[in-house]
């Protein structure tokens, strides 16, 4: 970027564009025709996809919203809808229903937002802003007789609303945003349980309404009891001043405890990973000392040593076997040489998987939302494999990675295969990554008894030490 900066001077990805169609990229050391080409590609597949954003971005940013709305006392009610309520990793923009008996005073108080950069529509019963940090927000005010089936319709998904009207009109009954009808008359809409239990279902959590087998599932009265923040006890994959995190062990310990938690493990990089400051096998030996130190001085809270380490491209991991069995949690996970064929990646992965001392596959497909695709791998067979040998797979609760996603969460339940929830801390405000990472699991389907971390620290070892057996 330095080198772009004072050699061409480019100052936004206009400039960078330009210069890179005129062939003046590739002039610069060290870039080159293949990257200039990246580059140019990278740019229009910017410009041509949904501008969309991270959920747990805008969380605060759609709080302030709501508080700022409530504390106006134009509203009687109010609630988030679409793919937000849903809880998916990345969100195009915000709806929220109201109730007000002062639907023109409710209007121009959301107008006047401080944040709002663009009033694009301002009507009666809906206005639509954009906010200064570009997200647009679009507020519906809807008749209290209507709230429930207007929050189901504009929840979502419209893959789930499909079926939910195809199940009305087998009962010879009409569903819109407005209510369930029978002829003209209304038979629900108050309530989304209303308009559930009209249909003849239990009511569906909103994480689950994406067409995959919930409607079956609240018909025979089978949906999953979900998970819940306050099913986990402790947290499985962080990193300190060790290697790349920013508070040491008992820093990062105690501030687990305060948490609630019971145990943490301490699974800093291993040597593979030199930006990281990754440990050899000498400095790992003297942090297992710490790590034991630290967790004797502390009552009822366990420390578990472990290390995340890397798979090598044939397969192999980066610290030896003799070190690795004298960790109670061996991570594995992949962090290089994304760019393997599908077949190589998946053996690559399935040889790891092989080493009688590993725990989990950590973010088992490499995913950076918004910014990094998967790398091409089997996930099918992974999971198999996992299941085979006993191990455990990663729901990574960083809110860039949300890896493994929500339908590969799903076929792991399905497969027996259990998950682990972790912050992958660097520091200890890390530890609020599972906050979105519950969201992702219950999109998943999971339940308290699917999920490793929910267990006592005893049956956490028990499971450790099973997975090494």
């Amino acid at each position: 970027v330095k080198t772009l900066l004072d050699e061409l001077k480019i100052r936004n990805l206009t400039d960078l564009a330009e210069a890179a169609r005129a062939g003046r990229v590739r002039s610069l050391s060290g870039f080159g025709k293949k990257l200039e080409q990246s580059i140019l590609t990278e740019i229009e597949k910017d410009r041509t996809t949904e501008k969309r954003f991270l959920r747990a971005r805008i969380t605060e940013t759609v709080d302030s919203v709501l508080d700022y709305l409530e504390s106006s006392g134009a509203f009687d009610r109010l609630e988030t809808a679409g793919s937000y309520r849903r809880g998916r990793e990345t969100v195009g923009d915000i709806d929220i229903l109201g109730l007000s008996s002062s639907p023109e005073k409710a209007m121009d108080v959301f107008a006047s937002y401080d944040g709002v950069d663009q009033v694009l529509a301002q009507g009666e019963t809906k206005s639509s802003v954009r906010l200064r940090m570009g997200l647009q927000i679009d507020l519906r005010i809807v008749p209290e007789e209507s709230f429930g089936a207007a929050l189901h319709y504009f929840t979502g998904s419209k893959a789930h609303n499909i079926a939910t009207r195809k199940r009305a009109q087998s009962m010879d009954l009409k569903q819109n945003e407005y209510g369930l009808y029978d002829g003209d008359r209304q038979v629900a809409g108050t309530t989304e349980e209303d308009v559930y239990q009209a249909l003849k279902l239990s009511w569906i959590p909103p994480e689950l309404r994406e067409d995959r087998g919930e409607i079956d599932a609240a018909e025979n009265k089978k949906l999953p009891e979900l998970i819940t923040g306050d099913d986990i006890r402790g947290d499985l994959h962080n990193h300190t001043t060790w290697s790349d995190g920013s508070a040491s062990v008992r820093e990062m310990a105690e501030a687990a405890k305060k948490r609630g938690w019971a145990y943490l493990a301490i699974t800093d990089h291993s040597k593979r990973l030199t930006v990281a400051n990754g440990l050899d096998e000498d400095r790992l030996r003297k942090q297992i000392d710490e790590v034991r130190e630290v967790g004797d001085s502390m009552k009822s809270f366990t420390l578990f040593t472990g290390c995340e380490v890397d798979i090598l491209e044939d397969g192999s991991l980066d610290i030896d076997d003799s070190v690795l069995k004298l960790l109670d949690v061996v991570i594995v996970s992949v962090h290089s040489k994304f760019n393997l064929s599908r077949e190589k990646q998946t053996e690559r992965i399935l040889r790891a998987l092989d080493n009688p001392h590993i725990s989990f596959l950590a973010h088992p497909t490499g995913r950076l939302l918004l910014n990094r695709e998967p790398y091409e791998v089997d996930v099918g067979r992974i999971l198999e494999a996992a299941g085979e040998r006993g191990c455990f797979v990663e729901l990574n609760a960083n809110p860039h990675r949300l890896d493994l996603d929500d339908r590969y969460l799903k076929m792991a339940k399905e497969a027996g295969v259990p998950v682990v929830i972790n912050c992958d801390g660097h520091s200890i405000r890390d530890f609020d990554h599972h906050r979105d990472g519950i969201f992702q699991a219950r999109r998943g389907w999971l339940e308290a008894g699917d999920v490793v971390n929910t267990g006592t620290a005893a049956q956490v070892r028990k499971a450790l030490q099973a997975v090494k057996q």
